[in-house]
C-alpha cells in the first residue's frame, strides 16, 4: 500500500490511520503487511463504501484537506469501486533483524 509523501509521516506517526482508495478490485487485504519505510502498513479492516459516503471529515480523518483533496489522489487507474482501508503502523523488529 502506497502513500503519496506527504501522508507518510502522519501514517508512521499514527496521524492517520485510515484511507480511501478507488480501484476495481482490493488490492491488499485484512491482515496484509506493506513496506512502509522501516517499518509495516498492517490492514486491520477493509470495506467497500459509496462514493457518497466520502465526507470531509473522512478525507480529514485520511490526512487531506478536503474531499476534493482526496479524490486528485485516491484512483488508480479505471476503479469505480469504493474502499475505505483501516490501518495501523509497525516498526520492523530491529533486534533480529527480519521484516
Amino acid at each position: 500500500m502506497q502513500f503519496t509523501k506527504h501522508l507518510r509521516e502522519p501514517v508512521m506517526n499514527g496521524e492517520v490511520t485510515c484511507s480511501i482508495r478507488i480501484w476495481q478490485r482490493p488490492r491488499v487485504k485484512v491482515g496484509g503487511r506493506y513496506r512502509l519505510d522501516d517499518g509495516f502498513v498492517v490492514v486491520d479492516r477493509l470495506m467497500q463504501i459509496e462514493f457518497d459516503d466520502i465526507t470531509t471529515r473522512l478525507a480529514r480523518e485520511s490526512g487531506f484537506a478536503g474531499k476534493a483533496d482526496l479524490l486528485k489522489t485516491a484512483k488508480h487507474g479505471a476503479g469505480e469501486n469504493v474502499y475505505l482501508v483501516e490501518f495501523h503502523y509497525e516498526q520492523a523488529d530491529s533486534t533480529n533483524g527480519s521484516n
